[in-house]
């Protein structure tokens, strides 16, 4: 069944909901800051917006992605925002992956504009999302999450009420942290094999259903050994979400030792101008030509 779905957001991954949601049959109507990023999405089969609050106007779904949440308010309670076009009671579903206190108070305010929230971020990126095999981790009232689940069902094939609106975003920095460590250890471990002279890309073959395995190690080792740096994620987004998971940390007197190294490192690729590399390229912390500026 088509829904009418508005999509606030069209970067890489709002981008790739939205190609996939046309994909799918959905009406979809589209509103970015970036023209050419919405033109994208009209060459498939969607609709232009001039604003979010025109996005809304045409729909009983709004569908969220962008990259902070200070751009998520303003994007629904700015000017020309979801709020002044969505109709009562529509819902507000926010695929973006912001703090969880930030994602309560945006609800909270939504709400009291008669306006419903979910928050549901992503684990699996734009790869996934074309095969309809995200992982979401959602948060918000019962009944909102299973209405959610009309239009999220074509985007995931794990989806999970993980409890009330923030839940998911919690989740999503503890699938960060997982994420995070896991970059660095198979970035390391890549580092070895090259050093010692064992075929690096064979290692994944050679793990594959053991320990040690993971979705990161069979697709990131032999991109690490050959620096295939094509992106599907940025550094600085990881930045951003291991910031927001040891501010979480220290809300409630959580020790993490591992993270704070891990966030270290990332903010240094970063400071040394590869915020906007993929996760790839943090080989370059022990191999590139920027590796001096580690030591």
């Amino acid at each position: 069944m088509s829904q009418k779905i508005a999509l606030i957001g069209a970067g890489a991954m709002g981008g790739a909901i939205g190609a996939r949601l046309v994909q799918m049959g959905q009406d979809l109507t589209v509103y970015d800051l970036d023209a050419e990023k919405v033109a994208a999405l009209v060459s498939l089969g969607a609709t232009a917006a001039s604003s979010a609050a025109m996005a809304a106007a045409r729909a009983d779904f709004v569908v969220i992605s962008l990259n902070a949440a200070q751009i998520v308010e303003r994007a629904v309670f700015g000017p020309q925002g979801v709020a002044e076009g969505a109709k009562a009671g529509s819902l507000l579903i926010d695929m973006s992956s912001i703090d969880p206190d930030a994602t309560k108070a945006l609800a909270a305010k939504a709400a009291a504009l008669g306006l419903r929230w979910v928050d549901s971020p992503l684990s699996g990126g734009a790869p996934k999302v074309a095969l309809g095999q995200l992982t979401l981790m959602v948060g918000g009232a019962a009944q909102d999450v299973a209405e959610a689940q009309q239009i999220l069902q074509h985007l995931a094939s794990n989806y999970t009420h993980m409890g009330p609106v923030g839940a998911g975003q919690t989740t999503k920095l503890i699938n960060q942290v997982l994420c995070g460590l896991n970059f660095m250890a198979v970035a390391e471990a890549t580092q070895l094999a090259l050093a010692a002279g064992v075929d690096a890309a064979k290692i994944p073959q050679a793990l594959r259903g053991g320990r040690a395995d993971s979705a990161i190690l069979q697709e990131y080792m032999p991109r690490f050994a050959t620096k295939d740096y094509r992106r599907t994620g940025r550094i600085d987004n990881m930045v951003k979400d291991l910031n927001a998971a040891q501010d979480l940390a220290r809300r409630s007197n959580t020790s993490m030792p591992l993270t704070a190294v891990c966030a270290e490192i990332h903010r240094m690729l970063t400071a040394a101008g590869l915020g906007g590399e993929d996760q790839a390229a943090l080989m370059e912390y022990f191999t590139g030509p920027n590796k001096d500026l580690f030591e």
